[in-house]
């Protein structure tokens, strides 16, 4: 262990960090990445911890915990690609874009695209399976009906994270009350408080975009010439859609996430066969490498090229090495998040966002809120946002007598809902990757955005903020002194 790093060191490493993500992201547009630049940070950082005392040995301790906190989704994110190659080129995800077309009214596309999402995300607990299955689908109904790319991706990314965020079955609503010292239930019914006026304004929103867009720059012969399109291409029918009804019902039931999805992938294989009976040959090729639907090129020169070749991309899937794009930018960044986190600097910085915002309720509601967002940016991770916001703020919260339940809610509003707004974070990489858009969806996702503020507000209102009992706080008291004791009684020994 080093010593403490000084306050003017960690300013200049995320100082660094930003600029390097700025020139990476923003200036580099040819490459638009952010791999190289934030391991160029992780060896910024490590020369600033170095220089304080700490070893590498340390450091590397710290680069592999943060690494394997992302392993799930790394395997998952491996898994949903060999999924989408099963069912892309098995008619499955074609038939539930040309079903929804069919079906789903442009007028209350969005609205119904958003309601649609938050009850597969209920029912699964996985905002990522949701969008990489359901979300999919549905980007290509709505570019079908004439909606901008990012306005149906922010619809569903709200109703994902909605039912992300409320599901008992979801891990990072399981994380957050047990970090904060809270119960489960509880914290999902504290939790109403917050979401329900956020989904409420959403829904309200995408009705309003959806009968002010509706028609936009679809008209019912283009509308029918993508579903002719779809049918020309691939065999659709009800049955194609089993497979993604088998992987939202084993989650529901609570089987293991990866397991359920692979048996989407195993489901979808059969499916492969009925489109072509060579298929079967190379299923292991197409799986891995994906496949790739041509759109002719009269129409990709037309006055609807934006469209087709939106379709065409929707149509189309990397397989499972299409996911290594997003993996390894997850694994640059969890270099430099275990860095700044194994060495103390995010307890530095959450202590500056403390001393800003004030210590009243209001303030540390806030701190907190703008703590989990900063983590989700310099760390990659919405459980890190989750954990060290949460370790950092339990005190204050307990000491103004707030109940933790405030507290989990806090760190869900924000640690979990903000987690997708940045490209090279894990959940934002993923989005983008499942539903093909970059970061203009951001305003659209109306939910991920104004829950946070709500939170704020009451906050600094009062609003549901409960307090605890006299009798509660007693004991929390107690439980740090005998955790101080513990501590010295092992440093002792």
């Amino acid at each position: 262990m080093g010593k403490k790093i000084p306050g003017w060191q960690v300013a200049l490493v995320f100082i660094v960090m930003i600029v390097l993500l700025y020139w990476g992201v923003m200036v580099d547009l040819d490459a638009g990445e952010g791999h190289v630049v934030l391991l160029f940070a992780c060896a910024f950082a490590s020369i600033i911890a170095i220089a304080n005392g700490y070893k590498w040995a340390y450091l590397e301790q710290g680069i592999l915990a943060a690494i394997n906190r992302t392993m799930q989704a790394i395997l998952i994110l491996a898994v949903v690609g060999l999924m989408l190659g099963s069912w892309v080129s098995g008619g499955v995800v074609p038939s539930m874009m040309f079903y929804g077309i069919k079906i789903i009214s442009p007028k209350i596309f969005l609205f119904t695209t958003c309601i649609l999402c938050s009850i597969v995300s209920l029912a699964t607990g996985s905002s990522w399976s949701t969008a990489g299955s359901m979300g999919a689908a549905l980007m290509g109904v709505g570019i079908a009906l004439g909606f901008p790319a990012p306005m149906t991706a922010g619809a569903v990314v709200s109703g994902a994270y909605f039912g992300d965020k409320m599901s008992p079955l979801s891990d990072t609503t399981n994380l957050a009350p047990a970090v904060a010292g809270d119960t489960l239930f509880e914290h999902i019914r504290h939790m109403i408080y917050t979401v329900t006026p956020s989904l409420i304004i959403a829904l309200v929103v995408y009705l309003v975009l959806g009968f002010t867009h509706s028609g936009g720059t679809a008209d019912e012969a283009l509308i029918q010439d993508i579903l002719d399109f779809i049918s020309g291409n691939f065999k659709v029918g009800i049955l194609y859609l089993l497979p993604p009804v088998f992987v939202i019902v084993a989650v529901a039931l609570k089987l293991p996430a990866i397991p359920s999805l692979i048996g989407g992938v195993v489901l979808g294989i059969p499916f492969m066969a009925t489109q072509n009976s060579e298929t079967l040959v190379h299923v292991p090729s197409i799986l891995n490498y994906g496949v790739e639907t041509e759109v002719p090129e009269e129409l990709l020169e037309g006055d609807n090229s934006l469209i087709w070749e939106k379709l065409g991309s929707l149509l189309s899937t990397g397989g499972m090495q299409g996911m290594m794009w997003t993996i390894s930018l997850i694994m640059c960044a969890m270099c430099f998040g275990g860095v700044v986190d194994c060495t103390g600097m995010m307890a530095t910085l959450a202590g500056w966002i403390l001393k800003i915002f004030g210590k009243s309720r209001g303030g540390v509601v806030t701190a907190t809120i703008v703590m989990c967002i900063v983590v989700n940016a310099l760390c990659s991770d919405q459980y890190l946002a989750i954990i060290l916001p949460g370790r950092m703020f339990k005190e204050s919260f307990e000491d103004l007598h707030l109940h933790p339940k405030n507290l989990s809610r806090c760190l869900e509003d924000s640690g979990t809902l903000t987690s997708n707004f940045f490209p090279w974070n894990t959940c934002g990489a993923t989005m983008r990757n499942f539903l093909q858009v970059d970061s203009s969806y951001i305003p659209y996702a109306i939910l991920n955005w104004i829950n946070p503020l709500i939170s704020i507000f009451y906050g600094w209102t009062g609003i549901t903020m409960e307090k605890m009992s006299d009798e509660m706080y007693e004991k929390i008291l107690e439980q740090r002194e005998a955790d101080k004791k513990a501590a010295l009684e092992a440093m002792e020994a």
